[in-house]
């Protein structure tokens, strides 16, 4: 039987192992936090897709239980109506948000992965809100362009999720100040990153967290710096960054 300190050992390793959605200490705080305020009131069809995304092989990409909450009550304090989302996976933080939108609320959903999307679709059609979401299958940015080309849709977003590419942040972010409105918020996810933004330079790291905590390192210098926006980075998930344009 394994001693309260092996015990603590074992919880220690398991925060410095990529994939742990909390950047909270203590594990059994985390739980405290799910049981006592996220599964309580979850809509079924947010657990149906959380339990079928557990199973993905790469689940390690999906937003995390309490941030889905989170980003549902941003949607509803801001009556958001007209969405964007960057990074979709199978569909998680898609569901949350067009169950907080109303009826006539739309999404525009980009991801290069179709096939993960449609593990989620029969969920988000089931839960009657797939009519919200218009997605789109192939890399970001020329979408963007796009879009950027007719001023019309400048100005236009209430509200943009960025949970994709590392490497593109910067770029994605080059683009959405000018298809948000003033007033309206990006969110950029992982932006703490495992924890590996404070990381000593021989900290032992997965080859892949090492890669891209420089490109979230020049993300989150850049936006502190940029005045066209306000931020507020919270430790929610793994980390997510809030940038409300401001003009």
């Amino acid at each position: 039987m394994a001693t309260k300190q092996e015990e603590q050992q074992t919880q220690a390793a398991r925060h410095q192992e990529v994939g742990h959605k909390s950047l909270l200490q203590s594990d059994a705080l985390y739980q405290y936090i799910l049981e006592t305020s996220v599964y309580p009131g979850e809509h079924e069809a947010m657990k149906e897709l959380r339990e079928i995304t557990a199973k993905h092989p790469w689940n390690i990409m999906t937003t995390s239980a309490d941030e889905g909450q989170f980003l549902s009550m941003l949607l509803k304090l801001m009556n958001a109506k007209n969405t964007m989302e960057i990074g979709v996976y199978t569909g998680y933080s898609l569901l949350a948000t067009a169950l907080a939108l109303p009826d006539d609320g739309k999404i525009l959903a980009m991801d290069i992965n179709r096939e993960n999307y449609q593990l989620g679709l029969p969920v988000i059609q089931k839960a009657g809100v797939a009519h919200k979401i218009d997605f789109r299958e192939g890399p970001a940015l020329p979408l963007l362009d796009q879009l950027i080309e007719d001023k019309s849709n400048h100005g236009t977003y209430d509200f943009i999720f960025v949970d994709a590419d590392k490497d593109n942040y910067i770029n994605y972010h080059k683009r959405l100040i000018d298809l948000v409105k003033v007033g309206g918020v990006i969110g950029y996810d992982n932006t703490l990153w495992n924890g590996s933004v404070v990381a000593p330079p021989d900290a032992p790291l997965r080859k892949y967290v090492r890669y891209y905590r420089d490109f979230v390192l020049e993300l989150n210098k850049a936006m502190a710096a940029d005045p066209r926006i306000e931020i507020c980075q919270l430790p929610v998930g793994d980390g997510i960054t809030l940038c409300r344009r401001v003009y």
